[in-house]
């Protein structure tokens, strides 16, 4: 069992229940899955391009992407319904606790000049979506064979309706987020 699940059912799962005067353990806030999404409008003229990609991101994430296909046809990007144009990855139960984890402690803090994830991220269920420009800041990515920084954004979906719910379940976590 990973390190952060432990800690979330000794430690986190009784702070919110008291907090939240919770008495169904069912209605305590909860992570549910992590989608990371990699848009590459590239990949059309690049086979390569999505093999690199597709094999940083199972890198990052222990799991092979999907291939994200176009929905509507754009004559101006050259664009087609059905042509890929991204990869994306859903993790659930211990792949998910074990990339949160590695996430709040390896990869946030390696960030230049990192003073926390913006609190205003947050959507009206209370899902936390967080943009990374570089995907090379990744410890699993290895430098040293060229690769191109690739951003990729990373939706962190939890059972709660609230917004305060959720933030303070992801603190408790150790997401490091902006001090206002």
């Amino acid at each position: 069992m990973s390190r952060l699940k432990t800690r979330y059912e000794s430690e986190i799962v009784p702070a919110l229940a008291k907090e939240f005067e919770i008495k169904n353990k069912l209605a305590i806030p909860r992570v549910e899955k992590i989608v990371l999404n990699m848009g590459l409008g590239e990949m059309i003229k690049s086979k390569e391009l999505k093999e690199t990609a597709s094999k940083d991101l199972a890198a990052i994430t222990g799991q092979t992407p999907s291939v994200r296909a176009a929905k509507v046809s754009i004559a101006a990007f050259g664009l087609r319904a059905g042509m890929p144009v991204g990869l994306s990855v859903t993790l659930r139960g211990e792949r998910m606790y074990d990339f949160l984890d590695r996430l709040i402690s390896i990869t946030l803090p390696r960030f230049r000049d990192f003073r926390g994830v913006p609190l205003r991220s947050f959507d009206k269920v209370g899902n936390y979506t967080l943009g990374i420009t570089e995907h090379t800041v990744f410890p699993e990515i290895d430098l040293s064979k060229g690769v191109a920084p690739r951003g990729l954004e990373l939706t962190i979906v939890t059972n709660s309706k609230s917004i305060d719910k959720s933030r303070r379940l992801l603190e408790l976590m150790g997401m490091p987020f902006e001090k206002i």
